[in-house]
């Protein structure tokens, strides 16, 4: 798994260093947005999705540890046809009746003066594994900060793995705005 490059706004590292930031966060649904990209057809078509239910939270402490996760509802994916839509959901990739939530659990966040990188454990469709993801931060003066990151993942690591006359790529890119307001 492998992500973009990270960048923090000197508005966040500077609320971080003074505390202003401490405090409990929730990921606002309405302006958040995780999509997926994947080329089908053998790498000539791209197939783009989103999932329309995004749910999470955060916690920053004074001494500016961050933790959290980031939920969407597997059922929830779109891709603007219903027939490969229902497939995504089925057992064979994201088995929605039995895995309803892929979920990001943030361990920390570690910030170092080229950007940040949110450590913590992916899961899907039942199966977890280590992430490190670079992201880039913003923050506003209304107390809210929003997170981005792009994350390409091998499907395969999850148990993904359905791929008819090898026509799916195993590739796929996770895209993730995420915005968080203080509670």
């Amino acid at each position: 798994m492998t992500s973009s490059p990270s960048t923090i706004d000197a508005k966040v590292r500077a609320r971080l260093s003074d505390g202003s930031l401490a405090g409990t966060w929730r990921l606002d649904g309405a302006h958040s947005t995780v999509g997926l990209r994947s080329k089908t057809v053998w790498g000539l078509v791209p197939v783009k999705g989103k999932f329309a239910q995004v749910s999470g939270e955060g916690v920053i402490s004074p001494a500016s540890l961050v933790s959290g996760s980031i939920r969407v509802a597997s059922a929830s994916v779109e891709t603007k046809n219903k027939k490969r839509d229902a497939h995504l959901r089925s057992a064979e990739f994201f088995n929605s009746d039995a895995h309803p939530d892929i979920t990001f659990a943030v361990d920390h966040v570690e910030v170092t003066s080229e950007g940040a990188s949110a450590v913590g454990t992916l899961e899907v469709a039942g199966r977890k594994r280590p992430l490190e993801v670079p992201v880039s931060v913003t923050a506003s003066a209304d107390d809210t900060v929003e997170l981005d990151a792009a994350i390409k993942v091998d499907r395969s690591d999850f148990g993904l793995t359905w791929n008819q006359l090898g026509m799916v790529s195993m590739k796929n890119t996770i895209t993730i705005h995420a915005v968080f307001t203080r509670n």
